[in-house]
C-alpha cells in the first residue's frame, strides 16, 4: 500500500508543478506552444535534454549490453558529452542568431522547400519507426520486469504489457499536446531529479549489498572477480561496441543527435537567451559524464551477482533483478514513479518535436502558409494525437530478441548519416545544391538499409574477406561509410548540375545573444573528463 501512494503521490506531484507553472501560459504563437515562449532557463534546459534521451532503454538495455560485454557500452554516453560541447560553442549561437524553430527550417533557408520537407518526413518517420514506439515498450517491459505488474494484477504480461504501453503513451500525449514545451521540459526537470537520485543510488546500495556494507570493499570485489569487464576499449573478440567505432560512425552519430536533432535541440531553441542555453547544454554534459555510474556499473555488478542465472539471452533482466535484491521496499513506490515519469519525459518531448516539425515544415508551408498562431498549434495537436496512437499500436509488435538499444541505434543511424551530410555540407559550403541534397537524403537511407538489413549477411561476408578478420563489421562503421558516401554523392551532382548559390536568409537573433562567460571553461573541464575516463578505464 505505502508503495502504491508514493507512486501516486510523486506522479501526482510532477503533474501539479508542470501545471502550475504554466496554467497561465495562453499558447496563442508557435513560440508559445513549441519552443515555450523561449523562456526556458539552464537547469530546466539541462533536466529536458537529460529525460528526452535517458529512459528506460538505458538503464535496462545498456546495462544488460554492460552484463553480456563490457562497459565499452558507455561509449555512448561518455563521447556525447564531447557533441554537446560543440553545440553550446558552435552550432546553438548559430541557431538562436538565425531565430530558427526546427533543424529543417534551417535547410529550407539554405537549399529550399521541397529538401526541407523531405527532411521534415525523414525526422518524422524516425520518430515514429523508431524512437516512440521502443520508448513505450522499454517502458512497459521494464516496468513489468521490475515490479510484476502482471502478477499483482493477475493479467498475462503480454497484457500487461498493451496495459502500460496505452497508459502510459496517454500520459505522455497529455503533457505533449495541451501543455507545449514549457510543460514538458517542467516535467522533464522534476522526473530528471528522480532519475538522477535513484539512478546513482541503485548502484551504491548495490556495492554496498556486495561489499556487506563497505561500499568501496563491494568495487574491489566486483572488479577483481572480472576485470576485463571494466575494459572501456572494447577490446574483445567481435567487439560488441569495438574502439575502432570511436572514431568512425560513433562521432557521426553523436554530432548529428547532440548538434542537429530536432528533439534534442528543441529544448535550447527554447532558451531565453544564449548564455542560459549554452549553461543548460553544458550542464546536461556534465550529467552525461557521470551518467554511465547508473546506466553501466549496475549491469557489471549483476554479472558479478547473477552471473550463474542469467546469460546473455536473458541479460535484459539483469538490471531488474539487481533493483529487487537490492532496493528497500520502502522505496519501490517512488522508484517505479520515477521510471514511469522518465518514460513519459522522453515519449512527451519527442511527441512535442515530431509536432513542431509538422506544424511548422509541412502544415504552415504546404497546406495553410497564412495560419495563425493558433492554428499552427491546433496542427501540431493533431500530429501528436496521430502519432501518439499510431506508436502505441506498434509498440507491442515490435520484436524483443537481441539489444533492443542497438536495434534502436541501427535504425536512427539510416537516417542520421544522410541528414548530418545535408547540414555539414550546407553550413560549410556555398556550391552544394538543393538538388543534390533532395537526392542525398531520399538515396542514403535507402543504401544503408540495404547494408545493415536487407543484405546484411551477403554485405559483412564480402566486408569480412575485405578485412581479413572472422569479427562482424559493426554497423557504426557502415554509417561512417554512408556518410561519406553521400557527401561524396552531393559534391559530385552539385560539380555537375550546378546551381546558383542560394544566399541564407538570417532572421534577427529572437533572444540576447552574449554567450555564458564560464562557457569555454566548462567546455574543455568537460572534454578532459570525458577523454579522462578513457585513459583511466582502458586497459
Amino acid at each position: 500500500m505505502l508503495a502504491v501512494f508514493s507512486f501516486i503521490g510523486f506522479t501526482g506531484l510532477v503533474a501539479a508543478i508542470s501545471y502550475l507553472k504554466t496554467r497561465n501560459d495562453k499558447m496563442a504563437t508557435s513560440d508559445d506552444y513549441f519552443l515555450g515562449g523561449r523562456s526556458l532557463t539552464a537547469w530546466v534546459i539541462a533536466g529536458s535534454l537529460m529525460l528526452t534521451n535517458l529512459s528506460t532503454e538505458h538503464l535496462i538495455g545498456l546495462n544488460a549490453d554492460a552484463f553480456s560485454h563490457t562497459v565499452a557500452v558507455m561509449a555512448w554516453e561518455t563521447t556525447a558529452a564531447l557533441a554537446m560541447v560543440l553545440t553550446a560553442l558552435y552550432f546553438l549561437p548559430k541557431y538562436l542568431r538565425s531565430g530558427l524553430t526546427t533543424i529543417p527550417e534551417y535547410i529550407a533557408n539554405r537549399y529550399d522547400q521541397k529538401t526541407r520537407l523531405i527532411a521534415t518526413l525523414l525526422f518524422l518517420f524516425s520518430y515514429v519507426v523508431a524512437i516512440l514506439p521502443v520508448v513505450l515498450l522499454f517502458g512497459a517491459s521494464g516496468l513489468e520486469s521490475l515490479f510484476d505488474v502482471s502478477k499483482s494484477l493477475g493479467i498475462t504480461k503480454l497484457t500487461a504489457i498493451w496495459l502500460m504501453v496505452w497508459t502510459v503513451g496517454t500520459l505522455g500525449s497529455l503533457y505533449a499536446i495541451f501543455g507545449g514545451l514549457k510543460a514538458v521540459a517542467i516535467s522533464d526537470t522534476v522526473n530528471g531529479i528522480g532519475f538522477l537520485a535513484f539512478g546513482l543510488l541503485i548502484p551504491f546500495l548495490a556495492l554496498s549489498y556486495v561489499g556487506s556494507g563497505n561500499i568501496v570493499y563491494g568495487l574491489d570485489l566486483v572488479y577483481n572477480s572480472a576485470p576485463e569487464k571494466f575494459d572501456i576499449t572494447g577490446d574483445e573478440p567481435g567487439s560488441f561496441l569495438p574502439f575502432g567505432v570511436l572514431f568512425t560512425g560513433m562521432i557521426i552519430n553523436q554530432i548529428f543527435f547532440w548538434c542537429t536533432n530536432q528533439s534534442i535541440i528543441q529544448r535550447a531553441l527554447g532558451a531565453k537567451n544564449l548564455a542560459e542555453g549554452q549553461k543548460g547544454v553544458l550542464i546536461a554534459a556534465s550529467f552525461k559524464i557521470i551518467g554511465p555510474i547508473a546506466i553501466v556499473l549496475p549491469g557489471v555488478i549483476a554479472f558479478y551477482m547473477f552471473k550463474g542465472e542469467l546469460n546473455g539471452a536473458n541479460a535484459m533482466l539483469a538490471y531488474p533483478m539487481l533493483v529487487k535484491e537490492v532496493l528497500p521496499s520502502a522505496l519501490v513506490g517512488l522508484f517505479a514513479a520515477v521510471m514511469v515519469g522518465a518514460v513519459l519525459s522522453t515519449f512527451n518531448s519527442v511527441l512535442n518535436s515530431a509536432a513542431t516539425l509538422f506544424s511548422q515544415g509541412i502544415y504552415n508551408v504546404f497546406i495553410n502558409d497564412s495560419a495563425t498562431g493558433r492554428q499552427l498549434v491546433w496542427s501540431g495537436r493533431v500530429c501528436s494525437i496521430v502519432l501518439a496512437l499510431a506508436a502505441m499500436i506498434a509498440a507491442p509488435m515490435i520484436n524483443t530478441e537481441g539489444s533492443l538499444y542497438n536495434y534502436l541505434q541501427k535504425i536512427n543511424a539510416t537516417f542520421f548519416g544522410p541528414m548530418l551530410a545535408v547540414i555539414l555540407l550546407g553550413l560549410f559550403t556555398k556550391f552544394v545544391t538543393a538538388r543534390a541534397a533532395k537526392v542525398a537524403m531520399i538515396i542514403s537511407p535507402i543504401i544503408f538499409y540495404f547494408l545493415v538489413f536487407t543484405f546484411s549477411d551477403q554485405v559483412q561476408m564480402i566486408a569480412k574477406k575485405i578485412f581479413n578478420t572472422a569479427d562482424e563489421i559493426h554497423f557504426l562503421h557502415f554509417l561512417a561509410l554512408v556518410f561519406i558516401a553521400t557527401a561524396v554523392i552531393m559534391v559530385l551532382i552539385s560539380k555537375l548540375w550546378p546551381e546558383d548559390y542560394k544566399e541564407i536568409k538570417v532572421e534577427e537573433a529572437k533572444v540576447e545573444m552574449s554567450p555564458w562567460k564560464h562557457a569555454k571553461l566548462a567546455s574543455v573541464i568537460i572534454s578532459v573528463c570525458a577523454i579522462g575516463t578513457y585513459v583511466t578505464l582502458a586497459q
